[in-house]
């Protein structure tokens, strides 16, 4: 005991050695250890950094800096607090959260998961939001690290749970009929959800439900697995905590708590469990720790004087004139935790067997109404959240009603204010509303259901909630048919792997066989550009397709003259300089129909080089046109030789600085976008992809931005794992290489990705020696 408010996460300990942590709705987090009276526990020290209910809590390992690993907790106050194991204080704070942080889970290399109110979950490495993982259209109650780096699980009041690689979600798993509540890991490849519709799921991470365990009568709110078993025990709203051993409910143990919110078990196998009366119990098989008589007894006592409200279902649908009398319970039971109702008098008297006892024990006595309604915040679930109370609002007496969720702690104000905006009420309303949320609040303890509410508008009574992989290694097709004909990807662009010494131009005379290890590769300082070309193909097939569009795009014959002269100032380093009146023919050639424009983007792509045609399109003026004009090629339903087009444009913007301002400024949009394209299995567009992404790195490093540097791993994972190109490949080595140099940030993030055991096996690429040789300073890295 020493919580004052429900104890709502619970994890396990790594220092003391058998202790836990426990959080609590009164806004603190407490650390415990063996040996405390009667052989129980005893606080280490209260930790308090939360403005705020704390709602979970979990232990991030141990690391050179912590050898005795780090305490994180996450409010109410949108904020995850971070606390070494012997301070009463935050050691800093993780901000970012819209909403209630309820959720924790931390995995290796220092990275940290959080589940919230605001639909997300993010990943956290040391003291910076790494990547947000968007995708859930409800809370995020519950989230997990898989063992395998880089696969992490959440799961959410939208009913489904998704698993996520490197950032992105990959499967989404759908059976639950409510909010997801808890997720406990079994193995690598399986993981158990459970969920307030009552059910216990075993997933295989491939997306197979295995198997759907019942028992509970309500709400499932937190489950946990045994070490070194797929055994695990399951709380929630019924009064019960359930240990479950070969897929089956072995026991049931209630409590003198309403709501069991938490459960955790110890690495002994004792289960340590926190419930709505602020109070922590531990449960043990060991007979060396098990409590003294006289605790046993109390626990027994407080159980039997327990109230039972028989609308909660608990105990199922009760009939208290069909009930047999004390008599009943001279039969032994069945199994332990048999429930058996008597009535006794005018009571009626729930009663549990237990086997190792071989009698039946008093849990509590059946009344009316428990008054139980509304005693924590999480009994009022509205739209997947917690709320203190759910009042219904009819506005006038024929028209719709409205739900308006309210917190003890929101400010009565901007609740009516956010109330009359979402529901496009007439603002004259909001003295009316926030004077009903005061007056129907004024007094109120969390607990106290006895006050009678009036609706605003109508008077009326209150609402009292009760309860691909796959390129399939297609062989890249060509973007175009036809053999000598115009092709902008062949072999001008393919680069020369064999003893050179820029190994992506092809230059010089690098030998792969030399005698000492230098690392050539990485960091790269400078942008990869894709500037051979064929200016007389390129002309050709720009008149040919000329007389194919309309008369108001056909250009003239001026107008090809001036791109046949853009195109020769561009190409041939001239001291001339494109005219105005050239840019805007560009522009116009630019913006011809889709199955003919490849011809006017290849001009783009080489044009882009030069100072006055960069300036131009990447200036702030026209930047967002021009860049939101290429992203529309790169529709993954689109033509590939316009996506390749594209993608080299983008990638020869980063040639100077206002190309590169504009890269950055639209990275979100433009990695989302390009990333698509990974299933194209063209070979041309995977090495343009690549090379995108290693100008991204380029600029990253340059400027130490880790949150973008985690978007750009996680891209390069995503990639690793479909393309096969080897050109591609080196280009994505190279581009982690420059990422995670001279930044340890970067490396643990790139280990918690899983990243290094994804590009080992080019680690034994015999040619192109680039690709093994990279491959190799990369892993030295990691």
């Amino acid at each position: 005991m020493g919580h004052e408010l429900d104890v709502r996460g619970l994890s396990c300990g790594l220092f003391p050695p058998d202790g836990f942590v426990s959080v609590s709705r009164d806004r603190t987090a407490r650390l415990w250890a063996p040996g405390g009276i009667n052989r129980g526990f005893t606080e280490v020290h209260c930790m308090s950094g939360h403005s705020n209910f704390v709602s979970c809590v979990c232990i991030i390992p141990p690391s050179d800096l912590y050898p005795r690993g780090l305490i994180a907790t996450g409010g109410n106050d949108h904020n995850i607090c971070i606390f070494t194991v012997d301070s009463p204080t935050p050691l800093y704070v993780l901000k970012g959260h819209k909403n209630t942080v309820c959720s924790l889970s931390s995995g290796k290399f220092g990275t940290l998961l959080s589940g919230s109110w605001d639909t997300t979950a993010k990943v956290w490495l040391n003291d910076k939001c790494m990547m947000t993982l968007q995708g859930h259209t409800a809370a995020v109650w519950a989230v997990k690290i898989l063992p395998e780096q880089g696969l992490m699980l959440t799961g959410s009041a939208d009913k489904t749970i998704k698993l996520w690689k490197a950032g992105r979600c990959e499967r989404t798993f759908t059976g639950h009929e409510d909010c997801v509540r808890g997720l406990a890991i079994l193995s690598e490849t399986e993981f158990l959800s459970c969920a307030n519709d009552a059910s216990i799921r075993r997933w295989q991470v491939s997306g197979e439900c295995l198997q759907v365990y019942y028992g509970h009568t309500n709400y499932i709110y937190s489950i946990s697995v045994f070490p070194q078993s797929k055994d695990f025990v399951t709380t929630g709203e019924d009064r019960t905590l359930r240990i479950w051993k070969q897929g089956e409910c072995a026991q049931t143990i209630r409590l003198p708590a309403q709501s069991v919110w938490c459960c955790c078990v110890l690495d002994n196998g004792d289960i340590v469990v926190g419930a709505s009366d602020g109070i922590i119990r531990v449960f043990t098989e060991s007979l060396e720790r098990i409590a003294s008589a006289d605790e046993i007894q109390a626990f027994e006592n407080e159980l039997s004087q327990a109230t039972i409200d028989p609308k909660t279902g608990d105990l199922g649908d009760i009939n208290a004139d069909d009930l047999p009398g004390r008599e009943h319970l001279k039969d032994p039971g069945t199994r332990d935790g048999q429930t058996r109702l008597i009535k006794d008098g005018g009571k009626v008297e729930a009663y549990q067997w237990s086997v190792s006892e071989g009698r039946w024990v008093k849990i509590g006595d059946v009344v009316g109404s428990s008054g139980a309604t509304q005693q924590t915040s999480g009994r009022v679930l509205y739209e997947g959240k917690e709320y203190d109370f759910v009042f219904t609002i009819d506005v006038n007496e024929s028209g719709p009603s409205y739900k308006l969720p309210y917190n003890m702690n929101d400010d009565p104000w901007l609740t009516a204010y956010n109330f009359l905006q979402k529901n496009d009420l007439n603002p004259m309303f909001l003295d009316q509303v926030a004077k009903f949320i005061i007056d129907n609040t004024k007094g109120q303890t969390l607990g106290n259901t006895n006050a009678e509410f009036s609706d605003p508008f109508t008077g009326a009574g209150r609402y009292v909630p009760g309860s691909l992989s796959g390129s399939d290694a297609v062989p890249a097709a060509d973007p175009f048919t036809g053999a000598g004909r115009y092709v902008p990807g062949s072999a001008s662009n393919t680069v020369a792997s064999l003893s050179v010494v820029d190994p992506f131009t092809g230059n010089g005379a690098y030998h792969s066989g030399a005698a000492k290890a230098e690392n050539i590769y990485f960091p790269k300082k400078e942008a990869v550009t894709f500037d051979q070309a064929n200016p007389t193909q390129i002309l050709g097939k720009l008149k040919e397709l000329n007389g194919s569009v309309s008369d108001e795009q056909k250009l003239t014959e001026d107008d090809l003259i001036l791109l046949e002269k853009i195109l020769s100032i561009t190409c041939n380093s001239s001291a001339e300089t494109p005219t105005a009146q050239q840019l805007q023919v560009l522009w116009k050639a630019v913006n011809w129909p889709e199955d003919v424009v490849f011809p006017a983007l290849d001009i783009l792509r080489l044009s882009i080089r030069h100072p006055r045609v960069h300036e131009n399109f990447c200036s702030e003026k026209d930047s967002i046109q021009f860049s939101s004009h290429l992203l529309k090629f790169l529709n993954p339903k689109g033509k590939q030789a316009n996506q390749l087009l594209a993608l080299r444009t983008l990638c020869n913007c980063f040639v100077s600085q206002a190309g590169q301002k504009l890269m950055m400024s639209q990275r979100d949009t433009i990695m989302s976008q390009a990333i698509e394209l990974k299933l194209c299995g063209n070979k041309n567009i995977h090495v343009a992809l690549a090379t995108l992404t290693l100008n991204y790195a380029v600029c990253l490093h340059k400027i130490n931005n880790i949150e973008g540097k985690a978007q750009c791993l996680s891209v390069i994972s995503t990639i690793m794992e479909v393309v096969q190109d080897l050109e591609a490949i080196f280009r994505l080595l190279v581009a982690l290489g420059t990422l995670i140099s001279d930044d340890t940030n970067a490396v643990q993030l790139a280990k918690s990705l899983g990243v290094d055991s994804q590009i080992k096996k080019y680690a034994s690429v015999s040619e192109p020696a680039k690709v093994n040789e990279c491959c190799r300073f990369v892993l030295n890295l990691l």
